[in-house]
């Protein structure tokens, strides 16, 4: 049986899409590159997994950045694929029908036009809309590259631009739902990515989902030599007198290297570099309840035509602000996101439909359930956040008259994400600290994916690409 080779120039820590970014961009350069996962697929945070015979993304709503190359200046997206030498056809996406977010009293509506959501927020706000162009063009010159250590508030920030506390929440839930490990806030270079990847650029997808963008991204990875190993856990980062030689296997086996990347996130890099690396180990502090319903037809035929729904039942103008923090509840039923990768500008349509529901979640209290009582639990918060949905409405019955529409389901929990990524909590956004430049303190040893600060697909090969180019100067 085949297995790593003694020494590499570069080791990198886990097959999601910002360590296969980066070993493309190594391997390319001629670098020696192996991927080191543990698990038996690729993917990580942006996955894919098969069900009862029935296969499911694991958190890919939407590409976003969804900016084509024809059109000038290129966006984030088209420039990463350019570094990686592939195509946008390769990745064969599809723009969507259009979002919105909505809350009491307004509903925005956002599609892959910005004109679109200046517009409406013109009708609804009329005496904001000079506050938001203001906004828009402080976060389109914000420098989101900057690797400055600490907090920057963004609700400080827009509260510059924007007064309307209704407006406020809008903007920032769907910013805040797609990417912050922070309650209530991010990081105002992390607002300026998601200003620009949500609302002025806009979302695509893959009519197959995440699969052919990890099968694209593995095909180029291996064509430049790069060895990638599946089941290969590392158990330690080995380092003398603050540099990095390598790491350990969960098998015992050493595998030499002077540089590591680890995709792992802050606290689980620090348990593996042990005491020689001082690295905050905060685990995040955020996570979610996901349920998936596959549908005998689309989504919209049941009166759902969202790409993405961002919604809160709160009314911001009666005090009862947007709340985006653990739930005091197993769920927080209060607001969540709908979504339907039925609903994307597609050649043809799926044979059957989906429905995806992701609500905040106790973390706490979905690990300390028994097997059984897990089981049941998961049944009961996946019902009541359907109607929840469907009483403020922007689901459709799914419980009721039209449940028979409905030929399977999933609902994945806190536990599930701790159980398939390590990130402790179920931290999907990884931990409130985010190490900016990858360093870590070891000489060798750099963080890159979540804990670097970028999310999602795009932020993801991002980090990747930006931390091998680092190495490779």
């Amino acid at each position: 049986m085949a297995s790593p080779a003694e020494s590499y120039d570069v080791l990198i820590i886990g097959a999601g899409l910002s360590g296969l970014a980066a070993g493309i961009r190594l391997a390319h350069y001629e670098k020696r590159v192996a991927i080191l996962e543990r698990h038996t697929t690729i993917g990580g945070l942006n996955s894919f997994y098969q069900l009862r015979g029935r296969r499911h993304d694991v958190g890919l709503h939407a590409v976003t950045n969804f900016r084509p190359p024809t059109l000038k200046p290129l966006g984030p997206l088209a420039k990463l694929l350019r570094q990686l030498r592939i195509s946008w056809d390769e990745f064969d996406l599809a723009p969507q029908c259009g979002s919105r977010v909505t809350m009491p009293g307004a509903s925005l509506r956002f599609t892959n036009d910005f004109a679109g959501l200046q517009g409406d927020v013109a009708e609804q706000f009329p005496g904001q809309i000079d506050g938001f162009n203001r906004l828009d063009a402080a976060s389109m010159d914000a420098d989101t590259f900057d690797e400055s250590p600490g907090f920057q508030p963004s609700r400080e920030r827009v509260r510059e631009f924007i007064t309307d506390p209704l407006l406020e929440d809008l903007l920032f839930a769907p910013v805040l739902f797609y990417g912050s490990p922070t309650p209530h806030d991010c990081d105002w270079r992390q607002f300026a990515i998601l200003w620009r990847a949500l609302y002025r650029e806009g979302f695509g997808r893959p009519f197959d989902g995440v699969k052919p963008i990890l099968k694209t991204l593995v095909r180029r990875y291996k064509a430049l030599g790069g060895d990638l190993w599946l089941r290969h856990g590392v158990k330690a980062i080995r380092s003398s007198n603050g540099t990095i030689l390598g790491v350990t296997l969960d098998d015992g086996t050493e595998i030499d290297a002077p540089h590591v990347l680890s995709s792992a996130g802050l606290p689980q890099t620090a348990d593996l570099a042990g005491d020689a690396a001082e690295l905050p180990r905060d685990p995040g502090p955020l996570s979610f309840v996901e349920s998936i319903s596959v549908l005998d037809r689309p989504a919209a035929e049941l009166g759902y035509d969202d790409t993405v729904t961002f919604y809160s039942t709160r009314d911001p103008r009666a005090g009862d602000r947007f709340r985006y923090a653990n739930s005091e509840e197993p769920c927080d039923l209060t607001s969540g996101i709908a979504c339907s990768p039925d609903n994307y500008q597609y050649d043809a349509p799926h044979e059957e439909g989906c429905l995806r529901l992701t609500v905040l979640a106790n973390p706490q209290y979905w690990a300390g359930l028994e097997p059984d009582a897990y089981q049941a639990e998961k049944a009961r918060w996946h019902a009541a956040a359907l109607d929840a949905g469907r009483d403020f409405g922007v689901l459709p019955d799914l419980t009721g008259a039209q449940a028979s529409h409905v030929l399977d389901t999933d609902v994945f929990t806190p536990n599930t994400i701790t159980r398939f990524t390590g990130h402790p909590n179920g931290a999907v956004y990884g931990s409130a600290t985010k190490l900016r430049d990858g360093r870590t303190g070891l000489e060798g040893l750099h963080v890159i994916g979540t804990d670097q600060g970028y999310l999602g697909i795009v932020g993801a090969m991002l980090s990747g690409v930006s931390i091998a180019n680092r190495l490779l100067t």
